[in-house]
């Protein structure tokens, strides 16, 4: 088994961890065991599609709830108020200027478990991320990536994400 590491999350994303635990422990467990109710009154369960498809359904679900509850135990919540605003750190918004393209992007830097690369949301283990960590607008960064090319970044602005 593998052995278990703390990860870092922002705050945000611990609560989605936790928000999804108790709705697999509760909501998600009572459907499937209705629905494996059900679908025993259907008759011979050596042949019951249904049957089979609940008790698949029930073992990934119990599955899932094993590894958020790892994921939890083994959880470092950052306090990003607490966090310096110029510097890049978990929980920053920066905005990098590549200086091959010419153009700017914004990146949310996130713990590995809360990436999201369609919301421009990128692990602070990631090449781009862990590069940029500790950084200051203003300074530049070259970050080698798994192709092998050479990405040049200028920081361009650190800010915190609001929080709701």
């Amino acid at each position: 088994m593998a052995e278990n590491t703390k990860q870092q999350y922002t705050k945000s994303g611990y609560q989605e961890l936790v928000t999804e635990l108790e709705r697999r422990k509760t909501q998600d467990r009572e459907k499937i065991r209705e629905d494996i109710a059900i679908a025993k009154g259907f008759g011979d369960l050596s042949e019951n599609a249904e049957y089979d498809a609940a008790r698949t359904a029930q073992a990934e679900n119990e599955a899932r709830i094993n590894e958020l509850e790892n994921l939890i135990e083994n959880a470092v919540v950052v306090d990003e108020n607490s966090l310096e605003t110029g510097i890049i750190s978990l929980g920053s918004v920066v905005i990098l200027h590549d200086m091959d393209d010419e153009e700017d992007i914004t990146y949310s830097i996130v713990g590995s478990n809360e990436v999201d690369p369609l919301d421009n949301k990128i692990s602070d283990l990631s090449p781009i991320g862990h590069a940029i960590m500790g950084k200051r607008a203003g300074d530049e960064v070259q970050v080698e990536v798994p192709n092998g090319s050479v990405l040049r970044f200028q920081v361009v602005d650190v800010s915190r994400r609001s929080h709701d």
